[in-house]
């Protein structure tokens, strides 16, 4: 159509040629317009499709980083119980029955279990963390040593069964020891570690607990809800982020290179309704989800840099084609990089050579300085804005440049305007 006119304004007369040569100048620029519209729609939908396909990888990705971090502290937890020194006494109790159609009361005796606190706990845990090849996690190897008092308050001796639980969740358990005054107590059923004895009233007597243990990447120790008195708990962790859990906090932490010591002291009675724990600390992982934010807002950012740049310089058909490519490319590189490093850090060496190639889009100082400011406000300060915590600060600061720039920018070319006139 274009060279139809142009032929025909070979022709014309002059009148008519001035007319048909603006209706032309017209018309072309809308086909040019057009032609920029439809490549920008083709940039904006094969760039929203790729950063569609980038933000859910990455999404996938970092929900799989979860998932392993928290798998290696996953697992039942290793849990030893506070033994427990039982007596039984005969409660007299009443109850009704039916002989020949008639109720009838009866009375009788029933055996009733009763519980003595400990007079004494000195627990001393040593935790080692050993690698699990077979489930990639870190299990604990425990070395458990319990001194424990027992002292008869009733006011008659009694026959009293001191009672020993075997740690909870462990997958291998040995050299398990209850010894009573230095001698080694056997249980009188395999597996039932309840063991009599005879005390007078005020008489006490000591009772040790050892073995070793390996079991999940956690150990608890608890009382049972019940009252304690002169307790005192140390565990020595040989590895490094070793936390205390259940949210009872050591009256004394003390940290040598590697190995951590917690101790819970309690000189009188106190009643402890969580159990003493210790865990393995993981580092957190931070600031999920900014990638894939980032990355579906992506073709927003790339309009509002396009829009500063059509304002700012002139711009062909070839030159935009280029800058969407360098844009996308570039996401696609701090999409990757950040897998491996800081996103800030990865998006600042990117930065760089994107400004250097976007130098090449001015044919003079001037225009090339124009395309490194608009691509300062218009696509390197909003990622940042939504790669940084503060995003709506950076936005503004984003914004309020590129309005700034656009202002000095109408204001130059009116100056230049005058000074040709």
């Amino acid at each position: 159509m274009i060279a139809l006119l142009s032929i025909a304004l070979r022709r014309a007369e002059p009148e008519q040629a001035i007319f048909v040569g603006e209706w032309v100048v017209r018309y072309s620029a809308l086909l040019r317009g057009c032609q920029h519209g439809v490549v920008i729609l083709a940039i904006l939908v094969s760039g929203f499709f790729l950063c569609s396909t980038l933000a859910n990888r990455y999404h996938h990705w970092e929900q799989d980083r979860v998932v392993q971090v928290a798998h290696t502290v996953a697992g039942l937890r290793l849990e030893q119980a506070a033994p427990q020194v039982r007596y039984v006494i005969e409660e007299p109790y009443t109850y009704t029955t039916t002989i020949k159609g008639k109720p009838v009361q009866i009375k009788d005796t029933r055996q009733i279990n009763r519980w003595l606190a400990l007079s004494s706990s000195d627990i001393e845990v040593k935790i080692d963390q050993i690698p699990n090849l077979q489930d990639h996690r870190n299990n604990y190897r425990i070395d458990f040593a319990a001194d424990y008092k027992v002292t008869n308050s009733l006011a008659e001796a009694e026959e009293l069964f001191f009672e020993v639980r075997k740690p909870y969740s462990y997958s291998l358990l040995q050299d398990f020891r209850v010894e009573r005054e230095g001698e080694r107590l056997k249980p009188t059923n395999p597996g039932n570690y309840s063991f009599p004895l005879r005390l007078e009233p005020g008489q006490s007597t000591s009772f040790r607990v050892t073995y070793q243990a390996q079991g999940g990447p956690r150990w608890i120790y608890t009382a049972g809800r019940e009252l304690v008195s002169n307790f005192r708990l140390t565990v020595q962790t040989n590895f490094p982020k070793a936390d205390f859990a259940s949210g009872i906090a050591p009256t004394e932490t003390s940290v040598e290179g590697k190995t951590t010591v917690f101790t819970w002291r309690f000189d009188d009675n106190v009643s402890v309704l969580n159990p003493f724990g210790v865990f393995t600390a993981t580092d957190p992982v931070r600031n999920t989800g900014v990638i894939p934010r980032l990355l579906l807002l992506a073709p927003g950012l790339f309009l509002w840099w396009l829009l500063l740049l059509y304002l700012s310089v002139p711009l062909h058909l070839r030159n935009v084609m280029i800058a969407g490519g360098i844009f996308f490319a570039c996401l696609l590189t701090l999409t990757y990089l950040s897998r491996v490093m800081n996103p800030q850090l990865a998006w600042t060496g990117i930065s760089l050579v994107l400004l250097v190639l976007v130098w090449g889009l001015g044919k003079t100082r001037y225009t090339s300085s124009a395309a490194v400011v608009c691509t300062i406000a218009g696509a390197i300060l909003p990622v940042f804005g939504l790669l940084v915590p503060y995003s709506g600060l950076t936005l503004s600061l984003a914004g309020l440049l590129s309005t700034v720039w656009l202002a000095v920018r109408n204001w130059y070319g009116l100056w230049q305007f005058n000074l040709a006139d």
